[in-house]
């Protein structure tokens, strides 16, 4: 009896050994994670339709939940849905970011806003488990912007920076807006007082830019009207594409025909309000009839330089950007539009000699502004998303860029051919 029970109770203690070995190798606790393991990972994708940055990752996430069984994908698209919007609010208020654009994925205390490979790859850790989700990640590859009025502004490494300096740049080398403040400047210097120049000049370039920064937040806002009823890259290539044609036709045949450009026969109107205004004895009054003189011809040059803010502002709705950010971009697009307004303002007030802008260099200016209006258009209704990538950006441009130059080279080739000779 005595052998028997001492059988049994090393048998039972045979068992707790085995157990517990069994325990020790089977892995990890409940509520740990392991490579294989099955616990649940929940991503939460807000996105908008029609935003390319959202499609990228969603055709990911497509392949990721194959691949990966724990993963589970809960959908809300922001655009269009109200209550999805509202949804994302409160969930980035709870988390405290602030959703300046989209796609914006969220799992456990961790959210990345936009799509890039840097990004994809550290939800893909998290994922894998690789990564902890318990800590706040920042946006992919961001910096921050401290801008006036606005706060600070995250703004992506694949956002619309190179394409905004460049179409601003393009924009502001206009003949409409060149001719005028020639003219203007060239009447003010034959007073002879520096100060004068300069007080009238400023004058007049700062309310052209508050008119055209009004001008361009209509764009902006009838833009986010319009991104909800799909089809906004479609329009917004007609509409800059009808500008480009017209444009590259005032190359050919300059004012002939339908021309975006100031009438001639509003210009004996301008010249009498310009003169008005520089001749005013004194100062006060001059900039006064100044400021009424550029709020008219901004009107009058709309049309010259239309075209380039319906396609920025295309891009920003094709690409998402919140309001923020394009904000900080608008900023940008100003900077190198009034360029070349200010170098001839400076030049007027160093000298006190103004060139005159020549029909000749109108027509060279508008070639290539409508030359590099149709590869936006282009590249706007085929690949929006190509534009906020610096490398592929400058590609578009540079291709423009020579196509115009050819154009024109070729064009003088033949008119001198064509020339009879002396």
């Amino acid at each position: 009896m005595q052998r028997l029970r001492l059988f049994r109770a090393l048998a039972a203690l045979a068992a707790v050994l085995f157990l517990l070995a069994a325990g020790v190798t089977a892995g990890p606790a409940s509520g740990a994670r392991s490579e294989g393991t099955t616990d649940e990972v929940v991503l939460t994708l807000f996105w908008g339709d029609g935003c390319p940055h959202c499609a990228k990752e969603k055709a990911w996430l497509a392949d990721a939940v194959e691949d990966h069984p724990q993963l589970t994908v809960r959908l809300y698209e922001v655009w269009h849905d109200e209550g999805n919007r509202v949804r994302l609010e409160e969930t980035a208020a709870e988390m405290g970011f602030d959703p300046v654009a989209v796609p914006v994925t969220i799992i456990g205390e961790r959210h990345w806003i936009g799509w890039s490979d840097p990004i994809r790859e550290e939800i893909e850790a998290v994922v894998d488990g690789s990564a902890p989700a318990t800590v706040t990640a920042t946006e992919g590859e961001t910096s921050r912007v401290d801008v006036p009025l606005v706060g600070d502004v995250e703004v992506s490494s694949d956002s619309l920076v190179a394409s905004t300096l460049v179409i601003g740049f393009v924009d502001g080398v206009n003949p409409c807006s060149l001719w005028v403040i020639s003219v203007l400047l060239a009447i003010v210097v034959r007073t002879g007082s520096r100060r004068r120049v300069a007080a009238i000049g400023g004058t007049f370039l700062l309310v052209t830019a508050t008119m055209y920064a009004v001008y361009m937040a209509g764009i902006y806002s009838a833009m986010g009207v319009l991104g909800h009823l799909g089809a906004i890259q479609v329009v917004v290539a007609l509409v800059a594409g009808v500008f480009a044609v017209v444009s590259i036709k005032d190359y050919f045949a300059f004012k002939k025909g339908l021309s975006f450009t100031i009438p001639d026969s509003s210009k004996p109107g301008i010249y009498r309000r310009m003169r008005a205004a520089a001749g005013r004895k004194e100062l006060l009054p001059a900039l006064a009839a100044t400021v009424v003189l550029a709020a008219g011809v901004s009107l009058l040059e709309t049309p010259c330089t239309a075209g380039f803010p319906v396609l920025w502002t295309g891009l920003l709705e094709a690409q998402g950007v919140g309001f923020a950010e394009a904000a900080f971009l608008f900023a940008l697009y100003m900077a190198p539009f009034l360029v070349d307004e200010l170098v001839v303002f400076g030049l007027a007030v160093g000298t006190m000699r103004v060139a005159k802008m020549q029909e000749k260099h109108g027509r060279v200016l508008k070639l290539v502004g409508g030359t590099m209006m149709l590869a936006l258009a282009v590249t706007v209704l085929v690949e929006p998303s190509a534009m906020s990538d610096p490398v592929l950006a400058s590609a578009v441009f540079a291709a423009a860029l020579l196509v115009a130059a050819a154009v024109h080279v070729v064009t003088r080739a033949v008119t001198r051919a064509e020339a009879p000779a002396l």
